[in-house]
């Protein structure tokens, strides 16, 4: 396995703005350059894009040493074998798809963790919509019962989704240390919602060493071809 850090070289920032395919959609395609393969071949890296001063950034975990086919584009790379002790406390970064699976009329189906739970909140209201949740509402007993803010509700799916995960890929999480942002829709061809993304922060202690050598590896959760799932840790200082 490498771990490797994909940046414009300096003083070609310009034609590596040029080259560099942006988007969601875009950035899968445009990483393939990285790792050449035979077509059909299955993606085998994990990669997350992180911006700095306006310019992109992609930290990628893979099977295969990237190689760079252009002079604007330079990768500082090195072997990555992740071997850490359960009890180890540790930093994490994370930009994931959350979604869960329930059962409808056509079958299992995944769901937005955060548009779930507007669905489950407004059903046991028995509201038809968000509008009709006003904010003076009250229960049966007379208690205030106003809608949460969209923060307050993506933080709450989000970090429940994490922690329901966490002992399948070795860690538990600490999670009154966990910061949720820039949770976004991505719409496909004619408007359509393909699929969301959100980043997730904060601490976790490794519980299961070779679970959570596997995430590290393989990332968590869907949607990874699109720059979801890999997780980005340091020791806790």
């Amino acid at each position: 396995m490498y771990f490797s850090l994909i940046t414009p070289r300096p003083g070609f920032e310009r034609r590596a703005a040029h080259e560099w395919l942006g988007g969601a959609y875009g950035e899968h395609q445009w990483l393939w350059r990285f790792f050449p393969a035979p077509a059909g071949a299955e993606r085998d890296f994990l990669f997350r894009r992180r911006d700095a001063d306006g310019l992109p950034r992609f930290y990628v975990v893979s099977r295969r040493k990237p190689e760079p086919d252009s002079d604007a584009w330079q990768i500082q790379c090195r072997e990555y074998r992740p071997q850490v002790p359960s009890g180890t406390r540790l930093r994490f970064e994370l930009r994931a798809n959350p979604v869960v699976s329930r059962t409808g009329e056509k079958g299992l189906k995944r769901h937005d963790v955060v548009m779930d739970a507007k669905k489950r909140l407004l059903a046991a209201r028995d509201l038809p919509n968000w509008k009709a949740w006003s904010s003076d509402r009250t229960t049966a007993d007379g208690q205030p019962d106003p809608p949460p803010s969209l923060c307050e509700l993506t933080h709450a799916a989000c970090t429940e989704w994490l922690t329901s995960r966490a002992e399948q890929y070795g860690f538990a999480l600490d999670e009154s240390s966990v910061s949720v942002a820039a949770y976004e829709q991505h719409g496909g061809k004619r408007g359509q919602l393909r699929f969301s993304t959100v980043d997730l922060s904060g601490e976790l202690a490794v519980t299961d060493a070779e679970r959570f050598a596997s995430a590290l590896a393989n990332g968590i959760g869907r949607a990874k071809a699109f720059g979801c799932g890999l997780l980005l840790v340091r020791p806790v200082m």
